[in-house]
């Protein structure tokens, strides 16, 4: 079956204008392929303009590269098998309420955004990076501020995107610092039992010293949950999964970024423009798809959001999960499926 449906047509920018979406039907093999999966499990990208994904993705045509950035979110809610997507550039700055109403205006109902809570909020140690100035290789004094995440996180979606609002991503960039066990604990109970208990909250650590004793007991006792991330310094999703108590629910996220022992530049460079998957990773595959058949089973909702770099292109990294999911869900007990969990 084509996977690259659609590329003979005409570039992505120029012509007269974007084609009317409720114009373009969807790919039936697409259709059938989302529907054979369970309603509670969302797979989506992160982030969600490029302009590689022609033809895997889009294929109205827009006037130009700027219509395409400022639109092209209405489309990718509609493509059969993306369900969700992660908002990234919130973890670089807050974004305000009228820009989340922007976003919610293209969304279609029951579209939900999983949303990274902006770094000053997230980061233990500020990096030794020129963009943070004075403050780079020091501690950051904000970390997990529950004042500072109400008023520049929460309340802008409360006012504008509540209706299609997902788990928000708490990613805890590594740091060089050691990890104070106690205060890390202590920081994360301050912030979950501060942060209003209307939203969902998944954290994604990106350091293992960051998986304390005390970590998973303290999501599960909050109803957040931990983020199961394929990510070059940490473990396997596998051997994440292995850990005592490592999936508290009700909801379970996944976010497959980067291969061990590659830079986000050295994958950009190779994978660009990210229309084929360029490095396929059947391990991490199978480990979510198992991530997967273990939540469906506790009745979690899950979310799945992939990035261009750890394949070579997350639409196509996204349709392939599906494939072996509905696969595994058509396989009878005891021909080929692993043992029960």
């Amino acid at each position: 079956m084509s996977t690259r449906r659609g590329r003979e047509q005409l570039g992505l920018f120029g012509g007269a204008g974007a084609a009317d979406l409720e114009a373009l039907p969807a790919d039936p093999e697409l259709v059938e392929l989302a529907s054979a999966l369970p309603s509670g499990v969302r797979f989506g990208t992160s982030s969600w303009t490029f302009p590689g994904w022609q033809g895997l993705v889009y294929r109205r045509r827009y006037p130009s590269q700027a219509a395409f950035m400022r639109e092209s979110l209405a489309e990718y809610a509609r493509h059969p098998l993306l369900r969700t997507v992660g908002i990234d550039r919130s973890f670089y700055g807050p974004i305000p309420a009228a820009e989340l109403a922007v976003y919610a205006s293209m969304l279609p109902p029951g579209f939900r955004a999983c949303m990274k809570v902006w770094e000053r909020i997230t980061t233990r140690v500020f990096p030794q990076h020129p963009r943070y100035g004075a403050a780079a290789g020091t501690a950051n004094p904000d970390f997990l501020s529950p004042e500072l995440f109400r008023e520049h996180v929460a309340d802008p979606v409360a006012a504008a995107f509540m209706d299609f609002i997902g788990p928000l991503i708490l990613e805890i960039p590594p740091s060089r610092a050691p990890v104070d066990a106690v205060a890390w604990e202590t920081a994360l109970v301050r912030f979950l039992e501060a942060a209003p208990a209307e939203l969902q909250y998944a954290v994604e650590v990106r350091d293992p010293a960051l998986l304390t004793p005390g970590y998973f007991p303290i999501l599960r006792e909050h109803g957040a949950t931990h983020v199961f991330n394929f990510w070059s310094r940490m473990p396997d999703i596998g051997q994440q999964l292995a850990l005592p108590h490592s999936m508290p629910g009700p909801f379970v996220v996944a976010r497959l970024m980067l291969p061990p022992g590659v830079t986000y530049e050295d994958a950009r460079q190779r994978f660009a423009p990210f229309d084929k998957v360029v490095a396929p990773q059947p391990a991490i595959r199978a480990d979510v798809i198992d991530l997967i058949e273990r939540a469906v089973e506790r009745g979690f909702e899950v979310y799945v959001v992939v990035n261009n770099k750890a394949e070579g292109s997350s639409p196509l990294t996204v349709r392939a999960l599906a494939e072996l999911l509905r696969s595994a869900r058509e396989t009878p007990p005891g021909c080929g499926r692993g043992p029960a969990h």
